[in-house]
């Protein structure tokens, strides 16, 4: 989670939504990345989509079976579905997202019975610090600057 948090500071520092993430499969860190919406002019740029397209392109197939995916915020209904598409195992992420969190909070999609592929969810590693990444940048955005 920690390569994650860094992941999410640089998005943060280019103005992006500070959000990171990294897949592992077997130990081995396959990618990593942080939100690119703005940058890419991409509205999939998600750092969970990004990190999984890297390690997809590196594993050299479009199936990361028994892999890991870690992020600082719960991902989204599209980082879940890219997820569940890719077969990953396991998410571990950080803090919850209330309003669009779908691996457990708003929606569970690693765990919808009508879908063809579970994942193991692990919510709440290093949450206070996931959480405090997000917050700092977005107070930062609201202060009135003078």
């Amino acid at each position: 989670m920690q390569e994650a948090l860094r992941e999410g500071q640089r998005a943060g520092e280019r103005g992006e939504i500070p959000i990171g993430s990294v897949v592992v499969l077997d130990g081995i860190e396959l990618a990593r990345a942080g939100n690119a919406t703005i940058a890419e002019r991409d509205p999939s740029g998600h750092a969970e989509v990004r990190a999984l397209r890297a390690a997809a392109a590196k594993a050299e197939t479009h199936r990361l079976v028994g892999s890991v995916l870690y992020a600082t915020v719960e991902p989204c209904v599209m980082c879940m579905g890219v997820a569940i598409q890719a077969r990953v195992a396991r998410i571990v992420f950080g803090c919850t997202d209330p309003k669009g969190g779908a691996a457990g909070t708003l929606y569970d999609l690693a765990d919808d019975p009508r879908l063809n592929h579970r994942i193991v969810v692990t919510a709440g590693v290093e949450a206070d610090a996931c959480a405090e990444l997000l917050q700092r940048f977005f107070r930062a955005r609201r202060t009135p600057r003078r």
